[in-house]
């Protein structure tokens, strides 16, 4: 039987992270917000599509009041402007807000993000992130909350995708070199 290409894909990929391992990293921030916001209710912001799997275990993990709410940025083309094409509904002014990434790379989009919701006079504004590649970024963007710093890999796996394919992987595989 031929193989699909989500199976082809992972043939060319090593493993990086396990899903216990990834457990692991998502209890340690949940820990670290509900430290930080302790009485206090929270709005997520989940990016779509590849932050969907971490903001899901992120929230479950954080025993805090929170809402979420999801926004959807796509680049015009390569390397070009941004826009949103799903906005968030949540009115956030005044309250205390957290961006949920699965990677930061170039920050390009995170930094567009974090200045259209700056601009909705938020109390707070926080960023965590599952992976942190700081060696690709083009913007001077940290997140508050990071559960790994890596090298610049390409990861695949736990809501990231190449070319659409792998989101659904439990674990997160690199490219083998």
């Amino acid at each position: 039987m031929p193989k699909t290409k989500t199976e082809q894909i992972k043939d060319e990929m090593t493993s990086f992270l396990s899903k216990e391992e990834i457990a692991k990293l998502v209890s340690k921030l949940a820990s670290q917000i509900e430290s930080d916001y302790e009485g206090k209710d929270l709005i997520f912001i989940c990016p779509l599509r590849g932050s969907i799997h971490f903001a899901a275990d992120l929230m479950r993990k954080v025993g805090l009041m929170q809402q979420v709410d999801f926004v959807y940025v796509q680049s015009t083309e390569k390397g070009g402007a941004l826009r949103i094409t799903k906005d968030i509904t949540i009115n956030i002014t005044g309250k205390d807000v957290i961006i949920v990434e699965e990677v930061i790379d170039t920050a390009r989009t995170l930094s567009f993000l974090k200045n259209r919701l700056l601009a909705s006079h938020p109390a707070s504004l926080k960023i965590v992130t599952l992976l942190d590649k700081p060696a690709r970024r083009e913007l001077p963007i940290r997140a508050d909350y990071i559960g790994k710093t890596i090298e610049d890999r390409y990861v695949v796996g736990y809501g990231m995708d190449s070319e659409e394919l792998g989101r659904n992987y439990s674990d997160i595989y690199v490219l083998r070199n």
